[in-house]
């Protein structure tokens, strides 16, 4: 006859579980993240905006503002053991902000992200990101030599998004001088869905709409300039919806952050 012991039943922060619970795939929170981070500001059709804001949101003072944002970044949990490690703790990362607001607080909603390894896209997931996988390129500051910009000096930073071998989205920014204040779009909070479908056949898929508890925010020197951005998705991807109809300004700055938890905003959304 057997038996089971539930003093090391399978345990863990996430899947896999297991009877010490380290095998867990992503740590529990906080995450610290520091990142070099390349960013255009742009429009779109507000009312294609509209249509990727669930219920809840609205497109608030400034309808159709937007933000295409490449980032490379070094994070850890509590205990920092991820540094010793650089290919896990280093991954690069594309993102598409949208503005809006809830309750009259300006937010910035994420329609589509990439990033380029499985544990900051399933923690994206957690969060209610819709993190995919896909490439992600853009140029690196350096403090000697011709091979890129000089840091905190005029220059150009490019940046690139591949999916499945295909270019999606190319962007250039030209500093050509130091700011005082950073892109809007990166300074508000972030709004997710968290989403689970339907798998248990008697029980409704679950949404929840949750914006990102964070502290500990510092923004290095802010550099803008020039700015040109492309969406190359397929037409019949909803990306292309989203394509610029006006680019405005560009930045290149350092940002760090940690993510605490998600905050519920709503119930099904």
């Amino acid at each position: 006859m057997s038996t089971v012991n539930t003093t090391t039943a399978p345990h863990g922060y996430s899947l896999p579980l297991s009877p010490s619970g380290q095998a867990s795939m992503i740590t529990p929170p906080p995450w610290h993240f520091s990142g070099e981070v390349v960013m255009v500001d742009y429009r779109v059709d507000p009312d294609a905006a509209a249509r990727f804001l669930p219920p809840g949101l609205s497109l608030g003072d400034d309808p159709g503002a937007a933000a295409a944002v490449f980032a490379r970044w070094q994070w850890c949990s509590s205990d920092g053991a991820e540094l010793a490690s650089p290919r896990r703790s280093q991954f690069t990362e594309f993102l598409i902000l949208l503005g809006c607001e809830h309750d009259g607080v300006p937010m910035a909603r994420c329609p589509y992200a990439w990033v380029d390894s499985a544990v900051p896209m399933i923690r994206g997931w957690v969060q209610g990101m819709p993190k995919q996988l896909g490439e992600i390129h853009q140029t690196w500051p350096m403090g000697v030599g011709a091979a890129g910009p000089r840091p905190s000096e005029p220059g150009r930073y490019d940046g690139t998004l591949s999916v499945h071998g295909k270019e999606v989205a190319a962007a250039t920014v030209s500093v050509r001088e130091r700011v005082t204040r950073p892109p809007v779009l990166h300074t508000v909070p972030l709004v997710h869905t968290r989403m689970f479908p339907r798998w248990v056949p008697e029980e409704p898929p679950q949404e929840q709409l949750v914006s990102s508890v964070v502290t500990d925010v510092e923004f290095g020197e802010v550099w803008a300039g020039d700015a040109d951005l492309s969406l190359f998705a397929d037409a019949r991807d909803d990306l292309a919806s989203l394509a610029p109809v006006e680019i405005g300004s560009g930045y290149v700055f350092s940002y760090a952050e940690t993510l605490h938890s998600g905050k519920l905003l709503g119930g099904r959304s």
